[in-house]
This record gives structure tokens, C-alpha cells and sequence, in this order.
């Protein structure tokens, strides 16, 4: 609901507001608004032998914005609450700054993942080994920390594929990723269609870099990290700075530019109208 009062108004709920938005969503919760619900409701009655679409993925190709929230409270409660019933479109569970470990993100797959908002899994780093795990969870999504090279961001990539198909990742017979073995063979060859990378563009060096990194095979958005990026200028602590933020706008560009989706984080309800009207496709408004 506090989505959805966020996109119509510009302004967050507050006291009896948020009741009426609380009774709103309750009667929305049964069938919430948005092709990408819908397609999302559709998704979980087929036939189980089908690999999982990612909407979030497909609808980042498209105009349409999504609005999502940060996680890293370990709780499956609050992974059900943000997929099913909050309006939501995606929303990251955080392995790089939060307890979040491995039986902690299956927990809140299996609890989000047949809800309408996208669980985006954000992983401690870059390393295969940890890729290859989360991704036998069945996640679909990921953020990759740190990436300031295209060569990182290739890397990244070749962790989420097979190989033949451009790819490291170790090949698992039965787990939660194909259904447990209903969808093999076919799995192996249509996971990475369905699989979306995002690079965390977060240093100067990232920023340096930003066409470069698109240009790479298999990377679908890059996010800009505000807090990091502004440390790596000299303003740590200080995302706000006006330096920060003009980089930050410039970056958005350039993002879009490459024709890749561009993220965001903020708190601010006033920067999240601002990276909207920059141009990113999806947007983060809290944590």
C-alpha cells in the first residue's frame, strides 16, 4: 500500500491515511494491479515441467517502472508480507550487509516466490561459488556488489551460466532451481533467458566505466550504490553532496543511454521522484 500511495501522490502515508491504505490493500491483495501481477499469478498454475518467467526481468525491457524495497531481516514473514500484499515489484534480500546466509534466502524464496514482487537477491560478492549456490536456490535475480570492470561484470555473468553456454556454473541434477528435476533437460539451456544480472556501479572507477560494463553479454541493469559511490569520491557519508548527486545524474544517463536499465536506492521520497525522472527503471524506496 505504501507503494501504491507513493505513485499516485509523490507522498508517503501518514496517520489515518495509513489505515485506509492498510483496509485498500487488503482488498487488493487478491488480485493486485499491474500486468506484471498478473503475469506473476499466471506463472505459479502452469505446468511445473515450465521454467520459471521472470517478469521483473522482462519488464525491465519495457517503459513501465518498478518500485521496490530493501530487506536484510532474515524474517520469512516479511518476504511473504512484500511479495504478496504490499504492491510491491521487487524487493532485494542482502547478503552483502546483513546476517542473511544461504538457509536464510531459500527460506525467503520459498516464501516470496509465488507473490507478485520479484525476491532480487543481492550477493556478499562476485565469487562463483556462492553464485552457483543461490542460484541452485532457485533465485532469479541477483545484484552483484562492486563491479568496476567489464571484466568483473563478465565474470559475474559466466558465474550464472553453463558451460557451453558462456559459462562456470556447476550443473546440479535435481534441486529447487529446476523443480527438482521436472524441468530437465530443457532447464540448462533456458535458465539464463530467465535469469537477471545486475552490476552495482559504486566507485569512481565503476562510473568510469559504465558503457563498458553494459556492453557485456548478459548484463540487464546497472544500480547505482550512493553510499559507496560517495566514499569513493571523498564524501563518505555525504550521498547527498551535490558533487555525489551530479554524478549520480550523469551516470544515470549514460546508463540509459546503453539502452540498459538503470537502479536506485533512497530513502529520500524526493530523490526517488528525482532518479524516476532521470530515467531509471527501477527504484528502491527504503530499506
Amino acid at each position: 500500500f505504501v507503494h501504491r500511495s507513493f505513485s499516485a501522490t509523490g507522498e508517503y502515508p501518514k496517520g489515518a491515511e495509513v489505515m485506509l491504505a492498510v483496509q485498500l490493500a487488503r482488498q487488493r491483495s487478491a488480485a493486485i494491479a499491474g500486468k506484471a501481477s498478473l503475469l506473476a499469478c499466471k506463472r505459479h498454475f502452469s505446468d511445473p515441467s515450465k521454467v520459471r518467467q521472470n517478469v521483473f526481468k522482462e519488464v525491465l525491457k519495457t517503459d513501465r517502472k518498478q518500485i521496490g524495497l530493501w530487506t536484510g531481516l532474515r524474517n520469512t514473514l516479511v518476504a511473504e508480507m512484500l511479495s504478496h500484499v504490499s504492491g510491491m515489484d521487487w524487493f532485494v534480500i542482502d547478503m552483502e550487509h546483513s546476517p542473511n546466509e544461504l538457509n536464510d534466502v531459500l527460506l525467503q524464496l520459498q516464501a516470496s516466490q509465488h507473490g507478485a514482487a520479484e525476491p532480487v537477491v543481492r550477493v556478499p560478492w562476485a565469487e562463483p561459488v556462492v553464485v552457483k549456490r543461490v542460484l541452485d536456490l532457485g533465485a532469479q535475480s541477483l545484484i552483484f556488489p562492486w563491479i568496476n570492470t567489464p571484466e568483473q561484470a563478465q565474470e559475474a555473468v559466466q558465474a550464472t551460466r553453463y558451460p557451453s553456454l558462456g559459462g562456470i556454473r556447476g550443473v546440479m541434477s535435481l534441486a529447487r532451481m529446476n523443480n527438482y528435476g521436472a524441468q530437465n533437460p530443457h532447464y540448462y539451456k533456458e535458465a539464463a533467458g530467465q535469469i537477471c544480472n545486475i552490476m552495482q556501479i559504486e566507485t569512481v572507477e565503476a562510473v568510469e566505466n559504465i558503457e563498458a560494463i553494459a556492453q557485456v553479454d548478459g548484463v540487464d541493469a546497472l544500480f547505482v550504490g550512493p553510499s559507496d559511490l560517495s566514499a569513493s569520491m571523498g564524501y563518505i557519508g555525504q550521498p547527498q553532496h551535490p558533487e555525489v548527486k551530479a554524478t549520480i545524474e550523469k551516470a544515470f544517463a549514460r546508463i540509459v543511454a546503453t539502452g540498459k536499465a538503470a537502479g536506485f536506492l533512497t530513502a529520500n521520497k524526493d530523490d526517488a521522484k528525482w532518479a524516476l525522472k532521470c530515467g531509471c527503471a527501477f527504484v528502491a524506496v527504503g530499506s
